[in-house]
């Protein structure tokens, strides 16, 4: 699926990754984890690149649009798949089918009750939530999310990070809980200063490995 050899990238005359190799076969789940500036984000988004109309990606930053309801927000995920007449008549009137069809991912992400609220009004962990509906609701053979429950307690982070798993063959996420990457993926890879630190399956990772990987440099 993704097979990166030697890629490097540079803003500014600042390198943020430095010769990455990465494999990525069909059907991995692979988290990304390491200290703040390491490339998590960079990375992602070159993978993104490289596959974006079979990709879902999720934003850090959510990247809704606060004055669209919440459902306006995730199906704008399937705006590619629909006319323009369709996709106008949804904005004006949504339309029972798509309300449908919509309305389990909110379920299931806890907040259906929110579903046609406006974007502005919701909290941050709601927002980060419909970003993660929009994802899901796309339907992508893979999905990339780039710290996709930063902003979800603790109570939510679990259950989201588990529909995320189930919602495509491929799944790819930066997560700054290292906890959450030990408990929901087997493969694990540590980024620091722009470089591949690890590429291991969990059980090779110990708290000795980890406080290198995030140890001051």
């Amino acid at each position: 699926m993704f097979d990166l050899e030697n890629l490097s990238v540079a803003y500014k005359n600042t390198k943020v990754l430095d010769r990455i190799s990465l494999k990525i076969l069909n059907g991995e789940k692979v988290a990304l984890i390491g200290p703040s500036g390491a490339g998590k984000s960079t990375l992602l988004r070159k993978l993104y690149e490289m596959h974006q109309k079979k990709s879902a990606f999720i934003h850090q930053d959510f990247a809704l649009v606060p004055q669209l309801s919440a459902f306006h927000n995730v199906y704008t995920g399937r705006l590619d798949r629909y006319s323009l007449w369709h996709n106008l008549l949804n904005l004006v009137r949504p339309q029972r089918n798509e309300i449908e069809q919509i309305r389990p991912v909110f379920k299931a992400l806890g907040i259906e009750d929110r579903m046609f609220s406006r974007v502005s009004a919701l909290s941050g962990g709601q927002q980060q939530r419909v970003a993660v509906a929009r994802a899901i609701y796309r339907g992508s053979e893979i999905i990339l999310g780039d710290e996709p429950v930063s902003s979800v307690d603790p109570h939510h982070a679990s259950a989201v990070i588990d529909l995320l798993l189930k919602a495509a063959p491929t799944v790819i996420l930066s997560l700054h809980s290292v906890h959450l990457a030990l408990e929901f993926f087997d493969r694990i890879v540590g980024l620091q200063n722009g470089k591949i630190f690890f590429d291991l399956q969990r059980s090779e990772i110990d708290n000795k490995l980890l406080s290198r990987l995030y140890r001051p440099c």
